[in-house]
């Protein structure tokens, strides 16, 4: 019969054998970082995996302090420790003492080290960028010769906007010399005075595929081209410094000639509609301006002394007939006027009394209003005619007393 053993008198057990097994010592380990966390105590706990399997990692604290860089999820990373077991949960793990980037990593930290450094000299401002021209004589194009980048831009030019030039410069865009021939490229499609626009770029592949790219003198050449230049390298997920700092960054080469290139049947619709639009706009202003011409011709017309004078002249005569009128209208009140007072007045007067059986006495000229001017001879005025008369005799006395009520 066997051992009989606690738990962690095996986990014990394991973790003594492991240490002691010299190739477990010291080994070298390749793997891509994953649930990376860091602790306040300084120490790093981490999954180191490949494709098929991976390993709980541990770099404590006086190890990872040593450590240049700052590890991240996705790098690949080779470690230097030994294969150990942590009894607690009797679970083996890789005590890292270094760290160090493997191929890619470094490349990134290459990358992350001169896009700091020209982003600090303002090479990806916004304020550098240039718009694309409307309507390019001709399209400049730095690629390889033999690539598919090419003949995806010829291809959607022609569908886009048929004779429309594009000049290629062929370019190296992978390997050693690749960048200088790249920025060279750039420099003399500049110097094209028919280039209104440059589209640099090539397929996708791996960052080391794309690094020209990512070359310092590459980066320089496009943030100092003097026309707009559109970077369309690799994939859309591909990001490269020359995206970085070019005018326009494409997702692909054909999304950058859908950028450059204007599309014809496109460009004559909005020709049409503004044309017509201008028209309108013309006939409408011809039409506001004949109004006002016709506005101020009629004004005009209405101050020429000719017509000033006729319109003096008929306000003289209108004036002239309301006065007329006025006159009439006056003339009939003041003559009704008369007419009233002449019957009040014949209604007062003599005649109406002689009618009623009355006479006027006159001496002379003069009449008679009292027995005192009775004369010997005097004259009767009745409604028909004269009488003259002798005088008898003068009685002095009330004319309607009880005597003369008797007669």
């Amino acid at each position: 019969m066997g051992w009989t053993l606690s738990v962690s008198e095996l986990n014990d057990y394991v973790r003594r054998a492991l240490a002691s097994d010299p190739a477990l010592r010291f080994i070298s380990l390749r793997g891509e970082i994953s649930d990376f966390k860091r602790y306040a105590s300084g120490h790093w706990y981490f999954t180191l995996k490949d494709e098929e399997s991976r390993i709980q990692c541990v770099c404590y604290r006086q190890y990872a302090s040593q450590i240049k860089f700052q590890p991240e999820n996705g790098m690949k990373v080779i470690l230097q420790g030994a294969v150990g077991l942590y009894t607690v949960s009797g679970a083996y793990q890789f005590y890292a003492e270094s760290i160090t980037l493997d191929g890619v990593g470094e490349l990134y930290l290459k990358f992350e080290a001169l896009k700091a450094k020209l982003l600090k000299e303002g090479l990806f401002d916004v304020s550098r960028k240039q718009p694309l021209p409307l309507m390019p004589r001709a399209i400049g194009v730095v690629t390889s010769r033999s690539g598919a980048v090419i003949h995806d831009i010829a291809t959607v030019t022609r569908r886009r906007f048929p004779g429309m030039q594009i000049i290629l410069r062929p370019a190296q865009v992978q390997g050693e010399g690749a960048a200088e021939d790249i920025a060279a490229g750039i420099a003399e499609m500049a110097l094209m005075p028919q280039v209104d626009v440059i589209i640099v770029g090539r397929g996708g592949g791996s960052l080391e595929d794309l690094w020209a790219f990512n070359e310092e003198i590459v980066v320089r050449a496009i943030a100092a081209c003097p026309i707009p230049v559109v970077s369309a390298v690799g994939h859309e997920v591909d990001v490269t410094l020359s995206d970085l700092a070019a005018d326009v960054r494409a997702a692909t080469p054909s999304a950058a000639a859908e950028l450059c290139v204007p599309d014809r049947l496109a460009m004559i619709r909005t020709v049409d509609k503004l044309r017509n639009a201008l028209q309108r706009a013309g006939q409408s202003a011809v039409l506001s301006r004949r109004a006002q011409l016709t506005l101020w011709e009629r004004n005009l017309a209405a101050r020429h002394p000719a017509a000033l004078l006729q319109n003096a002249r008929a306000r003289a005569g209108m004036l002239y007939q309301r006065m007329q009128a006025g006159a009439e209208r006056r003339f009939a009140l003041e003559k009704a006027q008369l007419v009233k007072l002449t019957e009040k007045l014949n209604a007062l007067g003599p005649r109406q009394a002689l009618s009623r059986g009355y006479a006027v006495v006159l001496a002379g000229k003069e009449a008679v209003t009292s027995v005192d001017q009775a004369r010997d001879e005097m004259t009767l005025l009745l409604q028909d005619g004269r009488i003259d008369v002798k005088t008898l005799r003068v009685r002095k006395e009330d004319p309607f007393g009880q005597e003369a009520a008797d007669l």
